[in-house]
């Protein structure tokens, strides 16, 4: 399939207008039948990968997925683009079931998202004629070496074993070099392709802060930001009942998630927060994971995560819209105690204390925190990020080659099989039982740092690691090794800047950098929120579903009026334009009409064209629009009073099917009980059209 063919579907099902990187090598790689690992951050667009392939593909994608919640918003949101999709699982009734079934034989289902757990459901379709790929996100969870091993991961190897030819695409946000060789192995995958993206979010701002007074310094960062969604990560669970109850004192609209709460009351939270009802969510690292939100603006941890992992994959679910957000971690030696202490006579103690021990050094770091995160994933970074607290507020700096040099000479010499604690004892010239055992005393650097304290050694190595010039081997005993940054400091003479080892005390304000929209852009954005609202709420989804807040930017910034422009805008596909484009560029023309010469009415003009006799193809020829955008105006006209004969534009027997379920739905403003209610056969624009027939007075067109 060519590139044009790949671009043509990615904006007309998807409404974009260029694949993010590494997304198009990732499509082709699966599309041609090849297994791949793609390890891809938060917000990278991970989804695409495996959703655009099952457009293409004749035969069912399977998407196994951990979570409920993350499969009920990707359904929803490929249901709003017009693509058949379905989840599986516990809560599904026995004739769901067989229709899912009947579906997945008949071809016309393109993804089923089910959870490892439930795979039982559909074995006896676990066949290659019926499937043409498997799709494994949240990869990581398959390895022990992961940040969040599943146990009902691990049986997941039999898929290929069962479908050698299929081609299997495991993804994943966040997995260290271990952790990736351990999913290909485990997942019997046959010389996969990998694609590594680029872990580097340039729209977050990163900031540490010591964590006294935290509940006073949240209230002020949350009163600077006023109706923007945030999450704010706790270690216990009563933590964010604590949290969440100050905040509303204090007039925060905030809500608590955790574990051990009820599965109602934590899926009404969720679900508030998703659909902007509630602002603040205070949680647990329960909450979150896979919740395609995308215009979560600022991300708070009120305590040090456990490892780096978990803490770039919290702090990824802030500005997956690509706007510009926030991310803020408070930072303090007892938690580094209790997580301490949580790690204890557990299976894998050494790796998670080695973990923690990373995650630490990161908060402690005078470092570019960006370059800190991006080395830690084998990635370097060129310059300084400048968008992070020690970028705006860089602390003393000075020429440290020489003490680099000594340092990776030193790992070097010990052939890189020594932990940090061992390099910085033999780079002092210590006397220990553990380095004369092994003859490092005799070795040429030994000693070579004596007139440094073991102290500031030990935070010029966090540093060097933090800046990518060596890293740990959590599954080799955290030995530290070499990376191929450190052979150009060795070698070819680069320079290294290092940090005064100084106590930190001084955090930080940051600037809020948001880009400036003026009072009357602010004024159009807040008018196309309110629209958006109006109809997620109409259709039972979330409102990002509709439209994420860059899309809406984009509306505000270029003010699409007509068709082409509209469907022009990031975001926006032929889908999305047959079913909202009407309603966004109305608002749009109606704002632009205050203040300002009054343009002609776009519903008139309609209504002038049909009084003419033209046909709802000739009107939609004539004033360059879709038809969808035709026939939304002349229900709009029909509702007015009109004499517009509307039922001539229905299907046979729909205004019937019609007629029958409105008397069995309480809520006849929302399409989608309809759509569900007809089993998705009977389009949105019919249910519209019917609707607008039974609820518009018949005096009124008399």
């Amino acid at each position: 399939m060519n590139k044009e063919n790949l671009n043509h579907i990615l904006k007309a099902n998807f409404g974009f207008e260029h694949f993010r990187p590494n997304q198009e090598d990732i499509i082709r790689s699966a599309i041609t039948g090849n297994d791949t690992l793609a390890i891809m951050p938060t917000g990278g667009g991970k989804s695409i990968c495996f959703q655009l392939p099952a457009l293409v593909f004749d035969k069912l994608t399977i998407v196994i997925s951990p979570l409920i919640a993350l499969m009920k918003d990707q359904v929803d949101g490929l249901k709003a683009n017009g693509i058949k999709a379905d989840f599986i699982n516990s809560t599904k009734s026995e004739s769901d079931h067989q229709r899912l079934v009947h579906e997945i034989t008949a071809g016309t289902l393109k993804l089923l998202y089910i959870a490892p757990e439930s795979l039982t459901y559909i074995d006896h379709l676990i066949q290659e004629q019926y499937i043409s790929m498997i799709a494994i996100d949240e990869a990581h969870c398959i390895s022990s070496w992961g940040h969040d091993f599943r146990p009902a991961y691990t049986q997941l190897g039999y898929l290929k074993q069962r479908l050698p030819n299929t081609p299997v695409l495991a993804l994943t946000a966040t997995a260290d070099k271990a952790t990736r060789e351990d999913i290909v192995k485990q997942l019997n995958l046959k010389n996969p392709n990998r694609f590594v993206s680029s872990f580097n979010r340039p729209n977050l701002y990163s900031e540490v802060r010591p964590g006294q007074e935290r509940i006073k310094q949240i209230k002020t960062f949350i009163s600077r930001r006023k109706g923007e969604s945030g999450i704010i990560y706790c270690l216990s669970r009563k933590s964010t009942e604590r949290l969440a109850e100050k905040l509303n004192d204090s007039g925060v609209n905030a809500l608590a998630y955790h574990a051990g709460l009820p599965a109602d009351v934590r899926e009404n939270a969720q679900e508030a927060f998703i659909n902007d009802e509630v602002e603040v969510m205070c949680a647990t690292i329960a909450f979150g994971m896979g919740i395609d939100k995308s215009n979560v603006r600022w991300v708070i941890h009120y305590n040090l995560p456990k490892n780096i992992e978990g803490y770039y994959q919290e702090i990824g679910r802030a500005g997956r819209d690509g706007l510009d957000s926030d991310t803020l971690l408070f930072y303090s030696f007892a938690d580094v105690m209790q997580l301490r202490k949580f790690a204890e006579n557990t299976s894998n103690e050494s790796l998670q204390l080695a973990k923690l021990d990373r995650m630490q050094q990161f908060a402690e770091s005078f470092n570019c925190r960006r370059k800190a995160l991006l080395s830690y994933f084998g990635e370097s970074l060129e310059e300084d990020c400048g968008n992070c607290d020690n970028c705006k507020s860089p602390p003393a700096l000075f020429d440290g080659t020489v003490i680099a040099q000594k340092a990776l000479s030193a790992i070097k010499r010990l052939r890189e099989a020594e932990t940090i604690q061992n390099i910085v004892d033999f780079l002092r010239g210590s006397s220990n039982a553990y380095i004369f055992s092994r003859g490092y005393q005799h070795l040429k650097t030994y000693g070579v740092g004596k007139d440094v304290s073991w102290k500031d050694w030990t935070q010029y190595m966090v540093q060097l690691l933090n800046q990518g010039y060596c890293e740990i081997a959590f599954h080799d005993g955290n030995k530290i090794k070499l990376t191929s940054l450190s052979e150009q400091v060795l070698f070819h003479g680069k320079k290294v800047t290092l940090a005064h080892n100084v106590d930190k005390t001084v955090s930080h304000q940051p600037k809020k950098k948001q880009k400036s929209e003026g009072k009357n852009g602010a004024d159009l954005f807040q008018e196309l929120r309110k629209l958006r609202m109006q109809i997620a709420q109409e259709e039972g989804v979330p409102p990002y579903i509709v439209f994420n807040d860059a899309s809406l930017k984009e509306m505000v910034k270029d003010k699409p009026t007509y068709d082409e422009a509209f469907l022009a805008v990031d975001g926006v596909g032929r889908a999305k334009l047959e079913k909202y484009g009407d309603q966004f560029m109305n608002a749009i023309l109606n704002y632009e009409k205050e203040g300002k010469q009054k343009k002609a009415n776009t519903y008139q003009e309609t209504w002038e064209l049909y009084k003419k006799g033209l046909s709802v193809q000739e009107i939609a020829l004539s004033r360059k629009l879709n038809e969808a955008t035709v026939f939304s105006h002349l229900s709009k006209l029909y509702s007015d009073g009109k004499p517009i004969q509307l039922e001539q534009y229905l299907e046979s027997g729909v205004l019937d099917k019609v007629r029958k379920a409105y008397s069995e739905i309480k809520d006849s403003k929302a399409l989608k009980p309809y759509f569900e209610y007809f089993n998705e056969e009977v389009p949105y624009g019919q249910i519209r059209l019917a609707l607008t027939i039974l609820e518009t007075p018949v005096n009124q067109h008399v």
